[in-house]
């Protein structure tokens, strides 16, 4: 698996989570709709890799079940002791959950910048996103022969 980190920042905050690299034009494809914060963009993304929206909701259930009151050791134990690439979804709630959404995992990391309308790729070794895309859609089982394409308004940054 292509594994990658993809932190994705709005007004309200950012969160953080592992996904397979195809995972990344369905964000990216998202980004094409003007998301204004991360659920919308997860929805925009849905239709393009069926799951992903359900799977990062479900993790940050669990993070604010474990991470509650604004206490946080659950999570940095979490983010110490396990291998980057099995790392929890988590939001960004601090320096050190900050500092973990910035590290790649195997393929690299991503950050979606919403409210800045950027896209940052911190380290990409699976595909270079472009401001123009085409891939295939997930079905939440295997990727299908669909094609699907994307192109991203003038106002979004891609960096570098």
């Amino acid at each position: 698996m292509n594994l990658l980190r993809c932190t994705i920042v709005d007004p309200n905050g950012g969160i953080s989570f592992l996904v397979d690299g195809e995972a990344v034009s369905a964000l990216t494809a998202g980004c094409a709709t003007n998301p204004c914060d991360i659920d919308s963009l997860l929805r925009a993304s849905e239709s393009f890799y069926k799951g992903l929206r359900d799977r990062v909701a479900n993790g940050l259930a669990i993070f604010d079940e474990r991470n509650a009151s604004g206490r946080y050791e659950a999570i940095h134990r979490a983010l110490e002791s396990c291998p980057a690439e099995e790392a929890p979804v988590f939001r960004v709630v601090d320096e050190l959950t900050r500092e973990a959404s910035l590290q790649p995992a195997r393929a690299g990391a991503i950050v979606f910048n919403l409210t800045a309308k950027r896209i940052v790729q911190l380290m990409n070794s699976y595909r270079e996103i472009k401001r123009t895309g085409r891939a295939r859609v997930f079905n939440g089982s295997e990727l299908t022969r669909t094609v699907y394409t994307y192109r991203l308004p003038r106002e979004w940054a891609l960096v570098p």
